[in-house]
């Protein structure tokens, strides 16, 4: 499942993010060709801005099912699982915001989930020293980066327990958590990390922009982190 569905307000490009161009194709296109291209991938369910579906038609060109987000992430991510086909057991969900993700991360995440983990996530390890602040940005705490990892997409789930956990957060009226990995540890399901790549980072800037352009002539240079290059 690849979420579109975000407007893009902080690039100012005047269009929703999925269809900003990035060497003249629209972001969406990019994780379109990494999903579609995997061999592990059977079946690609896009989950659209509800104003712009027909150009998110058009740039799928009959490779992905679409079907119209909703008023948050956790929505949409809602109304792509209905749209999914009754005999997939095995869901990943991916942000369209992180064009370059190599096929290496998704394999990883595919063979995580077929070894029997019911939640994964890729990683990276933090590298800034992360400080905890109150609420008037004082300093309380300095964390062990040690123990913290950056989360990347996709991130797979079975999706017996996905569903279950959307459910779950429906219920409860659970509308702060920010990934679909977070709805799991609510239900108290284990979540496994495997290696993210530097090139899996998340489009959210006009200087994200200028890097992937920078970087979106040879996405097959990414190596996963942990891996050898």
């Amino acid at each position: 499942m690849i979420v579109a569905a975000g407007s893009g307000q902080r690039l100012a490009a005047g269009m929703p993010k999925a269809l900003v161009r990035l060497h003249g194709r629209p972001l969406l296109a990019w994780v379109l060709d990494a999903f579609t291209g995997h061999p592990d991938i059977d079946s690609v369910v896009v989950v659209g801005p509800p104003g712009a579906l027909a150009d998110v038609e058009d740039c799928a060109a009959g490779r992905a099912t679409v079907v119209a987000g909703g008023t948050s992430r956790q929505a949409s991510v809602e109304l792509g699982l209905a749209a999914v086909g009754s005999g997939v057991e095995l869901v990943l969900v991916h942000d369209a915001a992180r064009p370059l993700v190599p096929a290496s991360v998704i394999s990883g995440v595919v063979a995580a989930l077929r070894a029997g983990a019911q939640a994964v996530i890729p990683v990276l390890p933090v590298a800034d020293t992360i400080k905890q602040v109150d609420g008037t940005g004082q300093v309380v705490a300095t964390l062990d980066r040690a123990q913290l990892r950056a989360v990347q997409t996709p991130q797979g789930f079975a999706r017996s327990a996905l569903v279950a956990a959307h459910r779950d957060a429906r219920e409860r009226s659970l509308t702060e958590v920010t990934d679909d990995a977070g709805l799991l540890e609510v239900l108290g399901v284990p979540v496994v990390t495997v290696p993210g790549a530097e090139l899996c980072f998340k489009i959210t800037g006009p200087h994200d922009l200028r890097l992937a352009h920078a970087l979106a002539d040879e996405p097959s240079t990414a190596t996963p982190v942990g891996e050898p290059a």
